[in-house]
């Protein structure tokens, strides 16, 4: 299918210069939304997954019906602070900044086979991130997986990983 005219691009959002790809137009169509995870799933379905990680807010909408359908756990990364047990934190740069990402330290037990899932791949931060989260735990990243990818930014040199994304602009 192509994604392509169901996502919407906002001129200077958030700052002036950036042509921001919208694909909240994309999930308020039911058979659109459906179609998207569902491709997801076919591209996955056969790497013997057991664990689904997304970044908070947007992977949340992208790996939890992905876990759904592979039969595999979802493992939220949310921000400091928000994990109600113990946690393993990892910190990443933003263009001005810095941020981070927590996840429960027992969401990920040794030898998991993990796929990292995010509405976008851009810079790769992010990304990059979780794939430090899952190590830490022992895991065993198989792939990462975006429903859009901003080919120009390269975030996808910058992870170790096969990498995987159904819209590429």
């Amino acid at each position: 299918m192509d994604y392509n005219p169901y996502i919407r691009e906002v001129p200077d959002f958030p700052t002036a210069g950036v042509l921001f790809k919208d694909i909240t137009t994309l999930w308020k169509i039911p058979s659109v939304f459906k179609t998207s995870i569902d491709d997801l799933y076919s591209h996955c379905r056969d790497k013997n997954i057991n664990k689904v990680i997304g970044p908070e807010s947007r992977g949340f909408i992208v790996g939890a019906p992905l876990a759904y359908l592979l039969g595999a756990g979802f493992v939220p990364a949310r921000k400091p602070g928000k994990l109600p047990a113990e946690t393993v934190s990892e910190s990443y740069a933003l263009e001005y900044g810095e941020a981070s990402l927590e996840i429960h330290k027992d969401s990920i037990s040794a030898g998991d086979n993990v796929v990292i899932v995010d509405d976008l791949l851009a810079t790769g931060g992010t990304t990059g991130a979780l794939i430090a989260l899952v190590e830490k735990l022992g895991g065993k990243v198989l792939e990462c997986v975006f429903l859009i990818e901003l080919e120009g930014l390269n975030g996808r040199k910058k992870i170790k990983y096969p990498v995987y994304s159904l819209i590429k602009c």
